[in-house]
């Protein structure tokens, strides 16, 4: 596990270098015809300051660019220097299901030297956030923190729900960056720099090969290649993950001491689960009514493998 975080602190630290040498690189020439004068005054939750924002519309088809149509969520945070801005960064969201909105907290705070010298755009992705999401209302009893995560029977569910709003063909990776185009030529702006992290590295690939001639740069961070097929190798690559932890726990006077056998027991816990899933009373906060739940072995891994 802290093999995995030291990869992700590495690219972390890389990511950051790679966005001063964006910040600092020279002040291109770019379109200042009022980008931003198409959007309008608003505050989100959290947010101290005040930000622009605005709706995008577009076809469901793309292709035919006939029948529904949808309105994509486009939130900026100015530059603090409008005077001597250069190209914007456009925040490209990971999952896929991420709303890329909701990184706005990060760039007006901790991430606020960003903005010094360029406008950061954030539009969610058609299917996420306010951009006509691909979600249903169902209640969540405490069970369903503790279940497989993509039951046939709920992605069954999910797909006769949707479809009766959204064609679900015309949400894919290479149909929403064409999106993201139209938002970068709606704000007047020419060349743009990406910021993908997870499946947003993915998304910024695809923009690339498409719309070349607009990319200034392109900042990855925690790159999912397009030949990776998710969640194939999930299972593979959580293996190795706990094989690593452990080998380092054991090395660790510290940790070794606290747990001796660690090992030993991580697969005892694996076999008895495998034998019998184990079962614990858990109250919810809000009701107080305690209630039998069900660990079994597959997702008590899975919830090791996200933590991770």
């Amino acid at each position: 596990m802290r093999g995995v975080r030291r990869a992700c602190s590495i690219a972390s630290i890389a990511t950051v270098a790679l966005l001063c040498l964006v910040e600092l690189g020279g002040c291109a020439k770019h379109r200042q015809a009022g980008p931003l004068s198409k959007l309008k005054p608003c505050r989100l939750t959290g947010i101290d300051e005040e930000l622009l924002c605005g709706k995008v519309t577009v076809f469901e088809n793309r292709k035919t660019r006939t029948g529904r149509t949808l309105d994509l969520n486009v939130v900026v945070l100015p530059a603090l220097d409008q005077k001597a801005k250069a190209e914007p960064l456009f925040d490209l969201a990971g999952g896929p299901g991420a709303a890329s909105t909701e990184a706005a907290t990060f760039y007006a705070g901790p991430g606020k030297e960003y903005r010094r010298r360029r406008d950061v755009v954030c539009v969610d992705q058609r299917g996420t956030g306010q951009s006509n999401r691909l979600s249903i209302q169902r209640e969540k009893t405490p069970q369903h923190y503790l279940r497989e995560m993509y039951p046939v029977e709920y992605v069954g569910e999910m797909r006769h729900a949707l479809e009766q709003r959204a064609d679900l063909t015309k949400y894919t990776t290479s149909i929403a960056v064409d999106d993201l185009d139209d938002v970068r030529a709606w704000l007047g702006y020419d060349r743009i720099n990406l910021f993908g992290w997870s499946y947003g590295t993915r998304a910024a690939l695809v923009y690339m090969r498409q719309h070349p001639e607009h990319v200034r740069s392109a900042i990855l961070l925690c790159v999912a290649p397009m030949d990776l097929k998710m969640p194939l190798h999930h299972s593979e690559a959580a293996e190795r993950a706990v094989d690593l932890l452990l080998s380092e726990c054991e090395k660790d006077a510290v940790c070794h001491n606290a747990f001796p056998q660690i090992r030993e027991d991580w697969k005892k816990t694996l076999a008895q689960l495998e034998k019998e899933p184990a079962r614990v009373e858990y109250s919810p906060p809000k009701t107080h009514a305690p209630t039998t739940l069900q660990i079994e072995r597959d997702v008590f891994a899975e919830k090791i493998r996200t933590w991770m």
